[in-house]
């Protein structure tokens, strides 16, 4: 008797395994969309390609970057990243009509206005240049973040790069409209350079997030690598590059780094201080190879959570144990049951995270985090993370994650957003005004002829100790494909309810050019409360989507300020305050839904949406209740109003007033 229960109780395991394995097959062929069902639902949608106005003279030749030495035979794959977009009111109008673009092709950062922006609002297109900061020829930009730095109530643009530390380009108090001699470059880590040459350290920054973290107000920054400090651009460099340590497990990438607002000054020699938070983030958590990050307070006490997403292994979802003046997270991890995948468990995954952002993707007034992976069928099929919050309001999730335990369930096989295939930046937003959201996820990996997967695979399943040197990985060069036909997604409701399936219909919608994509930025680029998006691609022309969409509803747009004292809205580029990083907002409409958003400051992979906190409300053109939570002089503020459908300009200081715009 005793030798049969010990029997059974050994083949436990294995049919908990044949049981996952089972669940997880069927539920890989429930029913899918049919194509008429497709066309319908993308009947509600219409987008057109506007063309975007470059600078004269402006030339795209560039196809692939040069490398060190040692990355050579790889150097498509290393030249897989860099194609960015940012969405922007360089005006201070409350029109988010600029766009901040990185482009590969030129290894330039090209300042315009959106397709659609008045003529009041369009401006020469130009560059931005780091002179006379030192730069060489083994710096490449990878992304740029829009905000207020200085905090003088003019959108100022961090850009960030691969061979040195980031650069703000701060807007000059004399500036009279934007081009290349309005913004004054600054280093954000200080650095010495007595002979005019770069000495500061090789970060190779992927990821950015401003944030305020510790419920001052003012705009944090983290600066998250990808590779560790070294010279992957540079040609004539030495070997001192290496690769990811692990696929799944990999802890020797650039890292994280918190840096905490100091102070500033604003008039035509603009400036602003930062200082390392050193030990911010847990030392188990800041060595990744990380992609993607992106924060959003989820225990209700004005300081944000924080999200990164790690390439070759787990992401980490980070609580905020802040207080003024002093930035610090612990890690929330899930809690794995019996028919549960290992890396379906937060901060346990195994897989590619590339791209993070979060939405109310069920109108119940909490976050929910949608994450990019790689899931390319008979490739690598991972699957792309849907985290469904669990906890049952704010100060559930703050007792659950003080305790070290994450408050999420992956269900993306159940919302239909599992697998699409090498997933990057990935964007929630509200294009009907129905009170849904859509997901936007960018595409693909490296375009060409040969299909270099077979040899992918392999080394997907070669032993961890091998994986460093780079001479080890197979080659990825101009002319190999992997994963370069893929579009980019767009995922919508197969009903008009937030409880239906998301379904992906970007070929219906004509959205489906065979061109990697990266980045994506999402705005009310017009003024009229509907969001437009704009798409950049990895070694292809940049793309501006307007948005057509008939039977769009009712909507509430803020745009919520910090008041700047001094400030002269309308003058030298200066708007009605200063972003008012860390204030969120959850509305109640008079049907009895509820949906909450937030300032986002700059998060996700390359690309980063306008500063307006933006939602859809159907049909219903009553009132709305709006609770609005944000930060000021290191306290929580709290304010409930009533405001009608519409855009509202709101400023945040002990109270909340509603600013009166032209």
């Amino acid at each position: 008797m005793s030798f049969s229960n010990a029997r059974m109780r050994g083949l436990v395991p294995g049919a908990v395994v044949l049981a996952a394995v089972l669940v997880l097959y069927f539920a890989a062929r429930l029913p899918t969309a049919s194509g008429a069902e497709r066309e319908r639902i993308a009947s509600r949608y219409s987008f057109a390609e506007q063309p975007i106005a470059m600078p004269a003279g402006y030339r795209p030749d560039r196809t692939v970057r040069d490398v060190n030495p040692a990355y050579r035979h790889i150097r498509s794959w290393i030249s897989s990243v860099g194609a960015a977009v940012a969405m922007t009111d360089l005006w201070g109008r409350g029109r988010a009509d600029a766009l901040c673009l990185v482009d590969p092709r030129s290894d330039q950062v090209v300042v315009t206005y959106a397709p659609t922006a008045p003529a009041a609002d369009r401006f020469a297109p130009f560059t931005l240049s780091g002179a006379p900061l030192p730069m060489d020829a083994s710096m490449a930009p990878m992304g740029c973040a829009p905000g207020d730095f200085n905090q003088d109530g003019r959108t100022d643009l961090m850009v960030y790069y691969w061979g040195r530390t980031p650069i703000l380009f701060l807007a000059k108090a004399s500036a009279t409209a934007p081009g290349p001699s309005a913004y004054a470059p600054a280093e954000l880590v200080p650095n010495q350079s007595p002979d005019g040459r770069y000495h500061g350290p090789r970060w190779n920054t992927d990821a950015v997030n401003v944030a305020d973290y510790d419920g001052t107000g003012r705009p944090h920054i983290l600066v998250s690598n990808y590779f560790p400090d070294s010279d992957v651009l540079n040609p004539h460099a030495q070997n001192n590059v290496t690769m990811n340590s692990s696929m799944s497990n990999a802890k020797n990438g650039g890292g994280s780094h918190v840096l905490r607002w100091y102070g500033a000054t604003a008039g035509d020699r603009p400036a602003v201080q930062y200082v390392e938070e050193k030990g911010a983030i847990p030392p188990k958590a800041a060595t990744g190879w990380t992609l993607a990050a992106s924060s959003a307070d989820l225990t209700g006490d004005g300081r944000p959570e924080l999200y990164l997403a790690n390439d070759f292994g787990k992401d980490h979802l980070l609580y905020n144990t802040s207080t003024p003046g002093r930035i610090g997270f612990t890690e929330a991890k899930g809690k794995r049951g019996p028919t549960t995948p290992k890396s379906f468990v937060m901060g346990k995954s195994s897989f590619k995270g590339m791209g993070v952002d979060f939405g109310d993707l069920d109108n119940k007034g909490r976050f929910d985090m949608v994450v990019s992976n790689i899931t390319s069928a008979w490739g690598l099929e991972e699957s792309n993370f849907a985290w469904i919050n669990t906890a049952k309001n704010p100060a559930d999730a703050a007792r659950r994650m003080a305790d070290g335990d994450a408050p999420f369930a992956q269900k993306a096989e159940q919302y239909g957003l599992a697998w699409t295939g090498w997933g990057w930046d990935v964007k929630t937003g509200d294009f009907r005004n129905d009170g849904n959201l859509e997901i936007l996820q960018a595409e693909g990996f490296v375009k060409g002829d040969i299909s270099r997967w077979p040899w992918l695979q392999e080394m997907a399943m070669t032993n961890d100790q091998v994986y460093t040197n780079p001479a080890m990985w197979p080659h990825v060069r101009p002319g190999d494909d992997v994963a370069g036909d893929q579009p980019m997604a767009f995922y919508t409701r197969r009903t008009a309810k937030p409880s239906g399936k998301f379904v992906n219909v970007t070929s219906q919608l004509g959205l489906d050019a065979r061109i990697p994509t990266r980045g994506i930025a999402i705005g009310d680029t017009r003024g009229g409360g509907t969001l437009d998006f704009a798409v950049a691609r990895q070694w292809g022309p940049p793309a501006f989507f307007v948005n057509n969409s008939p039977g769009r509803g009712n909507y509430l747009e803020l745009n919520l300020v910090r008041p700047v004292a001094g400030a002269k809205p309308g003058r030298n580029l200066t708007g009605y305050g200063t972003p008012a990083y860390g204030a969120q907002a959850e509305i109640r409409t008079a049907d009895g839904r509820t949906q909450v958003s937030r300032l986002d400051g700059g998060g996700g992979h390359s690309g980063k949406r306008s500063l307006q906190v933006h939602f859809g409300l159907g049909a219903d053109s009553r009132p709305v209740s709006v609770r609005l939570q944000w930060c000021a002089g290191g306290r929580m503020q709290e304010q409930t109003l009533t405001l009608t459908p519409g855009t509202h300009t709101l400023s945040l200081d002990r109270t909340a007033e509603e600013v009166a715009t032209r």
